[in-house]
C-alpha cells in the first residue's frame, strides 16, 4: 500500500472511530462501571468484532449480506435488541455509596465484557456494509489483496483501541465524581438512554438497493 493511501485511510479511521456511535456508548458505559482497566476489557470485544466484520468484507462474503434482505434483518435486529438488554441492565444497575477515591468498582468479568464488545460491532449490519463500500476505494487491486487488508485491519483496529480507550477512561474519571447512589442512578438510566437510543437508530437502518 502506498503511504499516501495509507495516509488518507488513517486519517478516515480516526474521523470513523471518534463517531459517537454502538461502541462509544458501550466504552463508557464499562468505564463508568468497572473503571478503565477493568472497563476496557469491552474495547478489545469490539476490536475482535471489527475484525472479524473485516474479515468478512475481505473474503467477499459481505457482498453476500449487504445483497441479501433476510441475513440483513436478522443481523439487525439481533442487535437491536442485544443493545436494548444493555440498555435494561444499565438501568437495573445498582449505584453504591463511595466514600472516597479509593472505593472498589464492582468487578466485571472479563469475558463477560469482552463478549458484550464483540456482540454490540458485530450485530450492526451496517458496519458490514459500509466497509464494503469503503475498504475497496483503499485498495489496489494489482497488488497482493490479502497484505493490503492486514495493513487496513491493524491500521483500523489500533485507531479504534486508542479511541475506545479514551471513552473509557473519560467516564471512569467521571465516575469519582459521583458520590451518591442518586448521582450514579441518574448516569446509569443516562446511559440506558443512550443505549436505546442507539437500538432505535440501527432498527431505521435500510438495506441498501441492490
Amino acid at each position: 500500500m502506498a503511504l499516501e493511501t495509507w495516509l488518507a485511510f488513517l486519517v478516515a479511521c480516526w474521523v470513523i472511530s471518534l463517531s459517537p456511535g454502538a461502541g462509544a456508548i458501550a466504552s463508557m458505559s464499562s468505564g463508568l462501571q468497572y473503571g478503565f482497566w477493568r472497563g476496557y476489557w469491552n474495547a478489545l470485544g469490539l476490536q475482535i468484532g471489527l475484525a472479524l466484520q473485516i474479515a468478512i468484507v475481505a473474503a467477499g462474503v459481505g457482498a453476500i449480506l449487504a445483497a441479501s434482505a433476510l441475513a440483513f434483518s436478522l443481523i439487525k435486529w439481533f442487535g437491536v435488541v442485544y443493545l436494548v438488554y444493555l440498555a435494561v441492565k444499565q438501568w437495573k444497575a445498582l449505584p453504591s455509596a463511595m466514600a472516597n477515591d479509593s472505593a472498589e468498582r464492582p468487578i466485571g468479568r472479563p469475558l463477560t465484557l469482552v463478549l458484550r464488545g464483540f456482540l454490540v460491532n458485530f450485530s450492526n449490519p451496517k458496519a458490514i456494509v459500509f466497509m464494503l463500500a469503503v475498504l475497496p476505494q483503499f485498495i489496489d487491486p494489482h497488488a497482493p489483496l490479502v497484505e493490503q487488508y492486514l495493513v487496513m485491519g491493524a491500521t483500523m483496529i489500533t485507531v479504534d483501541l486508542i479511541v475506545m480507550a479514551g471513552y473509557t477512561g473519560l467516564a471512569a474519571r467521571v465516575l469519582r465524581l459521583l458520590r451518591t447512589p442518586r448521582q450514579q442512578r441518574v448516569m446509569n438510566r443516562s446511559f440506558a438512554a443512550l443505549f436505546v437510543g442507539a437500538a432505535a437508530l440501527l432498527a431505521t437502518v435500510r438495506r441498501a438497493p441492490v
